[in-house]
């Protein structure tokens, strides 16, 4: 027959039940134990490190809040001109001001992803001043104490302040 072509045989093999004898390799117990305890030594070390300053954690939480305040200020200006004044506050960053300079270009849904300005990590609220009296805006929270000034872990971090 011309024209009709045939197609080739297919040959099924049946897989081998011993991965190893088809040319596949596995982990052995052995080397899963030695993850096991590299992971287990690393954990020792790390972990007493981290759980042991939970108030370092907290000040680098609230540096990176302070942070995306800052963020969420800068894109209000951008869209509407201007910070929002004391008197707004933060709130401004999640609802249409309705007292002061009304902003014209107001983002539906707001300028902050959750929709609620986060209180630091002591549960306080971020103190807001504008224009500051270190630059156009300042972001501050107080500490672990919630007054002025402080060492350690009462501190004061704030948007001019780096460290």
């Amino acid at each position: 027959m011309k024209g009709h072509h045939r197609l080739p045989a297919v040959r099924f093999r049946a897989r081998a039940a011993d991965p190893a004898a088809a040319g596949q390799r596995g982990f052995t117990l052995i080397e899963i134990m030695v993850v096991i305890i590299i992971l287990g030594i690393l954990a020792m070390y790390v972990a007493p490190k981290l759980m042991g300053r939970p108030e370092e954690a907290k000040q680098v939480r609230a540096r990176m809040d302070i942070q995306a305040l800052e963020t969420a200020l800068k894109l209000y200006k951008l869209d509407n001109g201007v910070y929002p004044s004391t008197e707004q506050g933060l709130a401004a960053l999640v609802q249409k001001p309705e007292t002061g300079v009304i902003p014209k270009k107001w983002r539906q849904g707001g300028y902050l992803e959750k929709g609620k300005v986060p209180k630091d990590p002591w549960g306080n609220d971020y103190l807001y001043i504008s224009p500051g009296l270190k630059g156009d805006f300042d972001i501050l929270s107080y500490g672990a104490d919630g007054v002025p000034g402080g060492e350690n872990e009462n501190r004061d971090i704030t948007n001019w302040d780096t460290e």
